[in-house]
């Protein structure tokens, strides 16, 4: 029988007193606070971690390892800028993390951003050396050379996967590896601007003036690159430091927690915030995409129907200098990061911020918004009627994640949830008459459990939806509340390997139940396991130590996902009655490919009633979908692409030369086009940047793009077929 975890409190009580007796010798006392923060949260952690987790781990020394692997990889993942030397420096410090945690003397972090800031000086310095010539040289062909310092014609590889990459051994190694990246981003940065340029001429045909205006010579592209990269890097090195002591302890924090799983992690203050915005689909604030571009905050797309939008003076492309709150001196957001700049704009519903903005022709403006309850209308469910040719009805509904406004519920409001809005636009469905309903969770990471089993329950009668089984090894089923089916017609799920959690129970349970044919990519990602979030300003027993800020979370893995066969959708996924080819089969997305997941297993079944009525001929409806894909042009183009896809994906030396580089490029092109001429969805993914010029403000517009990407997805179609299919049979 697994052992009972329990943490003393008194325990934690007299090493909690103890740890604060001793936090604050031989400090900095500008950091004093923050240090005995930090020192508590390890401690926290060291304690919690262990009593908490499924997976019944350790703070020991194995886990020390892990670690301490994950907090390299976090660190400098990218290998751009340690030394070999600066990594073994580091190592001293594995052995001792876990003894380090328990006793509050924690140093890794202090260690690790004081090296990794040392090596951004010195690689700023050669990144800077290395841009600050804007000459271009050409050969005795007129073709261009040498850019700035950097030879273009001249043939370099670079090995792209960070994990066949080695650290550096010198300073030396450092420049030549940035020469190399510098190179590549000078190359395509030169393709963007001369793609920029042809459309324009082309949009320009016939205007001789405007065409005049618009060409431009190679070189001056070339040196506009230059200009460009060299903007762009600084940026990039400002950002890199505005990162704090503080975000390195967070991260370090984090790396401790994902030694347990992946899904284990520490929440900052700061992205505890986003996480119940993610989860609750709103926010409350003033309606407002927002982007970072060259350290300046710019307005990307008003939210429909925010306060922005009611407002009307805020518009896309507009840049925010100032934020102020309601009776309080504006605060300059230039060169902020976009997060801290985001949570001063954010605020309570009905307060006022008032934000000084540039306007597209110079001119700035002061506007006054009131917050209030923005709705992500993205994030939420939503449905369709697809008409055949022969004018049959299917419906179809998108669930993009399981969401629940769990506070809005807690103070006996109405909070949106998912549940609630399938079985409405279900409904809205059978009121058109529709002769199959076809259920999208592709895409969806998952959700609020109790969503999974509720949507569940809406097309079975009733009965076990899903076992969780937690840390003691003691397992509860989680059964449909409501006896009754919403829908009881022919079902298809169409799922992809980034379908994970709850959607995972959805389509395994409608699966189990011979209730539906799932349809898609070879598996699901395959995250089988349940987390809560734990405040920890909730588990300071002392009441003296209250007097800290905000300590964060912790989102810990406490319980795991079984079928009601028996079988868990931890690691292996569900595994499709249709598969499909597949576009992103190549990408290893999954928790097969995620650090220190957890293993599949099994335990017993639970006595549940398959669905009455005419069964599902599996078999037969797989071998006449396989026949039509096979026949299709689109998942003909589709399954030749991903092959190419994967083969490209094992070859990760990239050569970097400017010939080279255009040749690659207009492999893409073709294949977007190829690919994009059959399946809109991937048109769409490929655009996702250049709507960023002209965001779509319109609530008709984005829904009129929506449908459209819904009418031309082959998988869809497919999924279309197969109802058809089902009530033949």
């Amino acid at each position: 029988m697994k052992k009972i975890k329990i943490v003393s409190l008194l325990s934690l009580l007299v090493s909690l007193s103890l740890l604060v007796s001793v936090a604050g010798s031989a400090i900095n006392p500008s950091q004093e606070i923050d240090r005995k923060r930090n020192r508590l949260i390890g401690y926290i952690l060291s304690k919690q971690l262990p009593a908490l987790h499924f997976s019944d781990k350790k703070i020991d020394n194995e886990l020390s390892k892990a670690a301490f692997y994950l907090y390299i990889k976090q660190l400098d993942y990218q290998k751009r800028f340690l030394l070999k030397e600066d990594v073994k420096q580091l190592e001293a410090f594995e052995p001792y993390i876990d003894n380090n945690l328990a006793g509050g003397n924690i140093s890794l972090p202090d260690t690790g951003y004081d090296i990794l800031n040392e090596k951004i000086n010195i690689v700023q310095d050669l990144v800077a050396k290395m841009l600050v010539d804007e000459k271009v040289v050409l050969d005795d062909d007129g073709k261009v050379t040498v850019v700035g310092n950097i030879n273009v014609s001249e043939k370099d590889t670079y090995e792209t996967d960070p994990d066949k990459m080695d650290f550096v051994e010198s300073i030396d190694g450092l420049r030549e590896r940035w020469r190399k990246i510098l190179k590549m981003q000078i190359i395509t940065q030169y393709f963007d601007l001369k793609e920029e340029q042809d459309k324009a001429l082309e949009k320009a045909a016939g205007d001789q003036e405007k065409i005049k205006n618009l060409t431009t010579d190679d070189a001056s592209l070339w040196k506009e690159s230059i200009i460009k990269i060299r903007k762009r890097n600084i940026s990039f090195f400002q950002r890199l430091r505005q990162e704090t002591l503080q975000d390195h302890y967070d991260r370090f924090f984090n790396c401790i927690t994902r030694a347990f799983g992946p899904h284990t992690n520490y929440i900052p203050p700061a992205s505890k915030e986003q996480f119940d915005i993610n989860m609750r689909g709103s926010l409350e604030g003033i309606g407002a995409l927002l982007r970072e571009d060259d350290g300046l905050i710019k307005v990307v797309r008003i939210i429909p129907g925010s306060a922005s939008a009611r407002q009307g003076r805020l518009e896309a492309e507009d840049i925010i200098y100032e934020v102020a709150q309601e009776g309080e001196e504006p605060v300059d957001i230039t060169d902020m990061r976009l997060r801290d700049a985001v949570r001063l704009i954010r605020g309570p519903k009905g307060e006022a911020v008032t934000l000084t903005v540039k306007k597209t022709d110079g001119s700035k403006e002061t506007i006054k918004i009131i917050r209030d309850v923005v709705q992500i209308e993205e994030t939420f469910v939503k449905s369709t009627v697809i008409e055949s040719k022969d004018g049959s009805k299917t419906g179809y509904i998108f669930i993009p994640s399981f969401y629940r406004d769990f506070e809005e519920s807690r103070n006996g409001g109405n909070g949106r949830n998912s549940t609630d809005d399938t079985r409405k636009e279900i409904q809205l469905l059978k009121e058109q008459g529709v002769n199959g309903i076809i259920l999208d969770l592709r895409d969806d990471g998952g959700g609020a459990l109790v969503d999974a089993v509720d949507i569940t329950g809406l097309f079975i009668d009733s009965g076990p939806v899903v076992q969780v089984k937690n840390s003691f090894g003691e397992t509860r089923v989680l059964s449909d509340p409501s006896p009754g089916m919403v829908y009881d017609g022919p079902l298809v799920v169409l799922v992809n390997q980034f379908s994970a959690s709850a959607s995972e129970i959805v389509a395994a349970a409608l699966q189990d139940y011979k209730r539906a044919v799932i349809v898609g990519s070879k598996h699901t990602h395959g995250k089988g396991t349940v987390q809560t979030i734990i405040d920890l300003n909730e588990n300071i027993p002392l009441l003296q130590l209250k007097k800290y800020d905000d300590l964060g979370a912790l989102k810990v893995m406490i319980q795991k996902f079984y079928r009601v066969t028996g079988g868990s959708t931890q690691y292996k996924g569900v595994e499709p009655d249709v598969v499909l080819p597949n576009l992103s089969e190549h990408i290893k997305s999954g928790e097969r490919y995620l650090d220190f997941s957890l293993p599949w297993d099994s335990i017993d079944p639970v006595e549940f009633t398959p669905a009455q009525g005419k069964p599902l001929d599996v078999t037969l409806l797989k071998e006449r979908s396989l026949k039509r894909a096979a026949a299709d042009e689109g998942f003909q183009v589709i399954k030749e692409e991903a092959e190419k896809a994967l083969a490209r994906s094992k070859d990760t030396i990239l050569t970097v030369q400017y010939d080279d580089m255009l040749q690659k490029r207009k492999e893409v092109e073709q294949i977007r086009e190829k690919v994009g001429a059959h399946y809109r969805r991937f048109q769409d993914i490929e655009e996702e940047e250049s709507e960023l010029d002209n965001p779509p403000t319109d609530e008709i517009e984005t829904k009129t793009k929506w449908l459209e990407e819904v009418n031309n997805d082959p998988y869809i179609r497919e999924a279309a077929n197969i109802i058809a299919d089902i009530i033949e049979l």
